[in-house]
């Protein structure tokens, strides 16, 4: 069973891994038609031509990058789940306490537990709470357990503010929150599956 889900894991982290450098290469030979026209203004701030095409290629492989990693390890979480509860699915419950937006989406429902899986979440827009204090409250009275999942926590102290009022909404309700180490245990001990250690094996692979 083992080998089964970290095969699972494997091809699609392969299949995210060739789709991304596939975007990356295409993106870098569409810039090479570019109007860099606007270095002048790198140059009047001190970066040369090379730094700022080596800056634009990076920041360009870096949108695809964040992306990809998020959307796979997302992906990845939801195969665990689905390894120890097949039945799991992502479904949509009509917001019953407003009309924007008209559907909350539960990233993967198991069990009583409604489960949003974020790789990481660096924003700091105060409606962000707003929209969650409603989602986590519409799914209590759904008569779901609202649980989040963050495998990595912003770096940035606004959005470590975000978070810290986020988990109080949780627990609030009755919820779970789970980041950093507790995230990945978490996943372990719900799914049977040690998420973190396949991945750290795939990533040895690559070398």
């Amino acid at each position: 069973m083992k080998n089964e889900i970290y095969n699972k894991i494997k091809t699609l982290a392969d299949k995210y891994s060739k789709e991304l450098n596939k975007k990356i290469k295409e993106r870098l030979i569409e810039m090479q038609e570019d109007d860099t026209s606007y270095y002048l203004i790198y140059r009047v701030l001190g970066i040369s031509n090379k730094e700022g095409k080596l800056i634009d290629e990076y920041q360009n492989k870096g949108r695809f990058l964040y992306k990809y990693a998020g959307s796979f390890l997302e992906e990845a979480a939801i195969l665990c789940f689905k390894h120890k509860f097949p039945s799991g699915k992502k479904v949509k419950i009509k917001n019953t306490l407003g009309t924007r937006p008209k559907q909350f989406e539960i990233d993967l429902l198991s069990e009583s537990k409604a489960h949003e899986i974020k790789w990481r979440d660096a924003t700091t827009d105060g409606d962000h709470i707003t929209k969650e204090h409603t989602r986590v409250k519409v799914i209590k009275n759904a008569g779901y357990t609202p649980v989040r999942i963050m495998f990595y926590y912003p770096q940035r102290e606004q959005a470590q503010k975000i978070q810290q009022t986020l988990e109080t909404l949780y627990k609030g309700v009755d919820g779970e929150y789970y980041y950093g180490d507790s995230a990945w245990k978490y996943i372990q001990k719900y799914t049977g599956v040690d998420l973190l250690n396949i991945l750290e094996e795939i990533a040895k692979s690559r070398k």
